[in-house]
């Protein structure tokens, strides 16, 4: 490397210093010290730095005007794996961008004794726990652990429906992934692999690997950091998620890697989360294939601070519990939703239990319900969402919703009967998981450019057989388009058209998942269930 280009790579390194003095990630004392770091990493030896040796308090570090993190970091990740003679694969890029990233973060203690000082703070502990989970958001943001320019890539849209609006999103963050082999990744051994799965804690600092490493891919986690939250009398850990979906999306794990279970005990942790951070909702997936989500291995939570669709909708029916303590409802919602709410915590989580336990052994031949196989194995659970919200009087009002799953199979549907029908697959084949539950589509990538090309298709007049990605589609493209002239109707307007199609194949969907259909059959087999849970 010339001088002239040494000089340049050092200039733009003081970048990524000022850039995480801007941030907040870096104190002043440690600019020098970072500097230095990030020259290793370059495999440089200097120049010094924009400002030598002066003392903290007169450095100035200026980002520049047209300054863009994606850009930089790009620039002096190329020049990191070129220093250390590494393979010029895209994973490679990830690891080297992400260590990068880390040298502008504290230890994990020192960003867990902060997180643990702002909950504390203040007279207002709401006030304080969102000041903390403000502190956390923005770490992981500006360190790039959030992905936020590749969720930025992300595909959104509102679509109407018979229970409200839904949000559709087509995700190009993550691939697609199989019901089968979700469902055999909760028995498969793990053998030596480390981290054992993604949400285990010995991620944090993790370096990755590359898909030729004997384990396979391991994505970088040197910018990630996870702080303690008590739950359930145990030490959890709490982050964010890389490829957020929704706002503030926040992950909490238990330090074990133990298996997902919904149970009482997990159904108080969500309620110790809410009461914790008041912000915002918990939810817990399923704890059985098919309905579950897409990590069945580990023990783990999701939540954040959007207000999700289902959040929105109307009561059916209402009904009490525990006495009058707890006020039920069935939701006017495609799934099976029981939405519990009380002032009193104790009786909530007892009504909570208790329908939890009713529903695990509950079986209705008329509509197809079957607790128990006759081998043994359970097929029925729920999908618990916590929130705590203020009544009239300001007093503290706890709300569990439980959505009724079962994932019983059939050989007309073997991937489960309460799951996406093959008619659907074309678009949604994955597990329906807690985030679907509740009114937002998780759409695979691949969607991006096969409903470009049914848009192709039909603005051409084309068959969409002709075309590999539209083919796919067909069938439903030419019932969508049926007796439309969509060569004068313009791009626009079949753009709107295709999405609101894909709308309306997602709430069919959510009304394949549900146990007790919106038919005279469902209603009153739900009727028999919450007389038994009420009675």
């Amino acid at each position: 490397m010339s001088a002239r280009d040494a000089l340049r790579v050092a200039e733009r390194a003081g970048d990524l210093v000022a850039y995480g003095l801007d941030e907040g990630l870096l104190a002043p004392d440690d600019a020098l010290f970072t500097y230095n770091r990030i020259l290793a990493k370059l495999g440089l030896e200097g120049p010094a730095s924009r400002f030598g040796d002066a003392p903290p308090e007169s450095r100035t570090w200026s980002l520049p005007e047209d300054f863009d993190l994606e850009l930089l970091i790009t620039e002096l990740g190329d020049r990191a794996i070129a220093a250390a003679g590494g393979s010029d694969v895209p994973s490679a890029h990830d690891r080297a961008e992400t260590a990068l990233m880390a040298l502008l973060l504290g230890r994990p203690s020192e960003v867990n004794r902060r997180f643990q000082e702002l909950r504390s703070e203040g007279e207002d502990p709401a006030e304080s726990a969102r000041a903390a989970t403000d502190y956390l958001h923005h770490l992981a943001v500006a360190s790039r652990y959030v992905r936020t320019a590749a969720i930025a890539r992300n595909i959104s849209w509102k679509a109407c429906s018979p229970y409200g609006e839904l949000e559709i999103t087509v995700n190009l963050s993550k691939p697609e992934k199989d019901p089968v082999a979700i469902a055999h990744a909760l028995t498969a051994s793990a053998g030596d692999r480390y981290p054992t799965c993604a949400l285990c804690q010995s991620n944090e600092g993790y370096e990755g690997r590359p898909a030729s490493s004997p384990h396979g891919a391991q994505d970088p986690r040197q910018n990630l950091r996870i702080v303690d939250v008590e739950l359930g009398g145990e030490t959890w850990g709490l982050q964010y998620s890389p490829y957020a979906y929704f706002e503030e999306h926040c992950i909490a794990m238990s330090r074990p890697h133990r298996p997902m279970h919904v149970d009482r005990e997990n159904l108080g942790r969500l309620l110790d989360f809410v009461d914790a951070f008041p912000h915002y909702f918990i939810g817990s997936n399923a704890d059985l294939p098919v309905v579950g989500g897409s990590i069945l291995t580990h023990d783990h939570f999701q939540g954040g601070r959007h207000t999700f669709p289902m959040m929105r909708s109307e009561a059916e029916e209402t009904f009490e519990l525990e006495g009058g303590a707890v006020e039920g409802a069935i939701l006017a919602w495609p799934l099976s939703v029981v939405r519990l709410r009380s002032r009193d915590r104790e009786a909530l989580l007892a009504a909570a239990d208790r329908l939890l336990t009713l529903w695990r052994g509950w079986s209705d031949p008329s509509v197809g319900l079957l607790a128990v196989s006759a081998d043994g194995t359970p097929h029925q659970t729920v999908t618990p969402i916590a929130r705590l919200h203020a009544g009239e009087g300001g007093e503290r009002v706890w709300e569990l919703f439980c959505a009724l799953r079962s994932n019983l199979a059939s050989e007309e549907h073997p991937l489960g009967i309460f799951h996406p029908h093959e008619e659907y697959h074309h678009i949604k084949k994955e597990n329906i998981g807690l985030i679907e539950v509740m009114g937002m589509a998780i759409l695979p990538p691949r969607l991006k450019g096969e409903l470009t090309a049914v848009i192709r298709c039909a603005c051409e007049g084309r068959s969409f057989e002709d075309d590999p990605e539209a083919a796919p589609h067909a069938a439903w493209a030419r019932t969508l388009f049926a007796g439309v002239d969509t060569a004068n109707l313009g791009e626009e307007a079949v753009r709107e058209r295709v999405r609101a199609g894909v709308g309306e194949v997602f709430c069919g969907v959510l009304e394949d998942c549900g146990v007790f259909k919106a038919d005279e059959a469902g209603r009153a087999a739900f009727r028999r269930f919450i007389g038994a849970l009420s009675g």
